[in-house]
C-alpha cells in the first residue's frame, strides 16, 4: 500500500486574527448603500411624471453627506448616464431600463423600473473610477438642489 503524501507536516496552520467584538460587527472600513424606493406619481398641469426617492448612506470620504435623501425623475437618470458617458470613456456604463411609452405609469412598469435604476446606481456609484473622476455623480446621488443646468458645458 503506498505511504500517503507528507508534504504538509511540517506547515502550521493558519491562526484567525485576534479581533475584538467592535472589529467583528462594527461599521466596516468603507460602506456605501443606495436604495431608489417605489416612485410617487407627481402632476403638472396636464403632464404626469414618476419621482423616484434616493437615498444614500456611506462613510466614504468623498461622499459629502453620510446620510442623504433626494427626489429624481427617469429624465435625470438618462441625464446622468449621458454625462458619465461623456465624462469618463474608460467605463463600461450599465444600461437603464428603458423608456416605456404605454402604460408607463403602471404599477408593474414602475416597479421594474425602479429595480433596475437601483442597480444602475449601485453599480456606478460603486465604481472607484468614477467616484473620483465624476463632476456629476456624486451631487447627483446627494445634492436636493442638484440643477442639471449648473453641469452643462
Amino acid at each position: 500500500m503506498p505511504r500517503p503524501s507528507r508534504a504538509f507536516d511540517n506547515t502550521t496552520r493558519l491562526r484567525p486574527n485576534d479581533q475584538s467584538l467592535d472589529d467583528q460587527y462594527g461599521e466596516p472600513e468603507n460602506f456605501l448603500e443606495i436604495s431608489v424606493s417605489m416612485p410617487v406619481i407627481r402632476e403638472v398641469k396636464t403632464k404626469r411624471y414618476a419621482e423616484y426617492e434616493i437615498e444614500c448612506f456611506t462613510n466614504i470620504p468623498l461622499f459629502k453627506l453620510k446620510h442623504s435623501t433626494v427626489k429624481r425623475r427617469y429624465s435625470d437618470f438618462v441625464w446622468l448616464r449621458d454625462k458619465l458617458e461623456k465624462e469618463s470613456t474608460r467605463v463600461n456604463l450599465p444600461p437603464l431600463p428603458p423608456k416605456v411609452f404605454y402604460q408607463s405609469l403602471a404599477t408593474d412598469v414602475l416597479k421594474l423600473r425602479q429595480e433596475k435604476l437601483q442597480m444602475f446606481l449601485q453599480i456606478i456609484a460603486g465604481h472607484p473610477l468614477l467616484q473620483t473622476g465624476s463632476k456629476v455623480l456624486i451631487p447627483f446621488i446627494q445634492d436636493s438642489n442638484f440643477n442639471r443646468d449648473a453641469y452643462e458645458m
